[in-house]
């Protein structure tokens, strides 16, 4: 498959070197191809980058175009870049797997077919051809954890290799969020759905299992499923289970929710389940048994299941992502978790943490930051939250060779963040009038940004009527588009 795709690719290049085809042209067409493509010039650096690709590694399109290979992805170097190696050896590479890590720590694993680019007996640069394979794998991990499940005896049933993550593992300083700690430590003992919802590295894995682990089934399996994950077609025979002959090679095997009796079932993402399979959800909330696929029998199950969204809960119902109906059986109790931005007690006191963390898995003595990028630190809204914040010291105290983490190792996103942070002028002094108004802007463009314009849907969201919103659009020279 990849090597037809490959050829279809660089035959396509070639034609239209030939017919003098535009750029626009070649760019619409490699953007349609369902595959990862990416390729570089004869020095390593990115000429063509399409959307797959950036979605397989976790990054974005601007981020990569222009740029040198070994800056966007630093675990990888001249001899295990596929795409360095062809440009040097001439020779291509047929279907493998590489595995790195881009410039925010995080891992990609892809199956990778990448040729050399020949114009007129020439070697220009090198293209590749990418299939995620982290989705691959993650799925056949799944699906052989089931099968040993099955096949483990009911008594060792509950022997579980799940890291365990208590409320003490959740660090903060910010009294609201301990609030919110406290409020769930003391509803863990309840058997009632739970739903958690807030921004993508606010730690809501990490908080659910808090919850598992302060209840009463702590003893019992906690099973982790995030929706996204999964393709539609297996997600229900992998939550529901299947029953012999309900399709060519169908064996009875429980799913997730039989797997997770007398425990928790932590279901992330939940948004993403199509609308029909979370009709058969809500039932199953509702009945406490599960109907495998192709069965004929309710199987009770003794399952608590808690949900979790990256996106506002009221939001996803009203963009038809999410069941009214399911989102209040969910909503029983709900908790949303702050991002990192409004938790400025917690930036330096978590870089500490992770600081003292990775002292002792690196073997360094790295004291702290320095003044500098305390500063930058406290200032940055770190978008990626916690989860972004441990990145960034991660990848600092890989790289860092002095007693204090300086500016100079802060990883190439967060120094192009830094610059618009500065170019914006957002540091406004101790000027209140400047800051609130600075504030009130970045939060009314985050609203229209998440409600992709609906003026009614973000005023909704910032809490403040329609006229009002519409004023603040005029006062600030905003317009619904932004």
């Amino acid at each position: 498959m990849f090597g037809t795709v490959s050829y279809v690719c660089i035959g396509m290049v070639k034609k239209l070197h030939k017919i003098n085809m535009t750029k626009e042209v070649l760019g619409a067409i490699l953007k349609s191809i369902d595959e990862g493509i990416h390729v570089v010039n004869i020095d390593g650096i990115t000429i063509f980058y399409n959307e797959v690709a950036a979605k397989h590694d976790g990054l974005e399109v601007e981020e990569v175009i222009g740029k040198p290979l070994l800056d966007i992805f630093p675990s990888l170097n001249e001899k295990t870049s596929t795409l360095l190696k062809v440009t040097k050896t001439k020779k291509p590479i047929y279907n493998q797997t590489q595995s790195y890590v881009n410039m925010h720590g995080k891992r990609i694993e892809t199956i990778n077919t990448t040729l050399p680019i020949i114009v007129d007996g020439k070697t220009i640069g090198a293209v590749e051809i990418a299939k995620d394979y982290s989705r691959l794998k993650l799925l056949s991990e799944r699906l052989l954890d089931l099968q040993k499940e099955i096949k483990r005896p009911a008594e060792n049933k509950q022997e579980k290799k799940t890291v365990k993550f208590t409320f003490e593992n959740l660090l903060t300083k910010n009294p609201d969020f301990q609030k919110v700690k406290d409020a769930a430590l003391k509803l863990a003992s309840s058997d009632s759905p739970i739903l958690v919802y807030g921004e993508s590295g606010t730690g809501k894995e990490l908080f659910v299992q808090g919850i598992h682990y302060a209840s009463r089934r702590a003893s019992m399996p906690f099973i982790a499923q995030n929706c996204a994950a999964i393709p539609e077609t297996l997600l229900e025979s992998m939550l529901f289970g299947t029953a012999k002959g309900s399709y060519t090679g169908a064996v009875d095997r429980p799913g997730l929710f039989e797997l997770a009796d007398k425990g928790t079932l932590f279901l992330d993402e939940i948004h993403t389940m199509p609308i029909e399979l979370q009709a058969k959800l809500l039932r199953v909330l509702e009945e406490g048994s599960v109907r495998r696929v192709g069965g004929a029998n309710n199987i009770s199950v003794d399952t608590r299941v808690i949900a979790a969204m990256n996106i506002h809960p009221q939001l996803a119902v009203e963009k038809e992502k999410l069941r009214s109906d399911l989102f209040y059986r969910l909503n029983v109790l709900a908790f949303e978790l702050l991002p990192l931005r409004e938790r400025p007690e917690d930036i330096m006191y978590l870089t500490r943490h992770f600081i003292e963390t990775f002292n002792n898995m690196m073997n360094k003595a790295v004291k702290g930051v320095d003044e500098e990028v305390s500063k930058l630190f406290t200032s940055y809204r770190w978008p990626g939250n916690v989860r972004e914040l441990k990145h960034t010291v991660e990848y600092m105290m890989n790289i860092c060779e002095g007693e204090y983490l300086t500016k100079n190792e802060f990883p190439i996103m967060l120094k192009q963040q830094l610059i618009k942070l500065n170019d914006h002028s957002f540091d406004k002094g101790y000027s209140l009038r400047e800051n609130v108004k600075h504030l009130e802007i970045r939060l009314v463009k985050k609203a229209m940004a998440e409600t992709a314009g609906n003026i009614n849907q973000a005023a909704r969201l910032l809490g403040i009527p329609r006229q009002t919103l519409q004023y603040k659009l005029q006062k600030y020279s905003l317009t619904s588009a932004e």
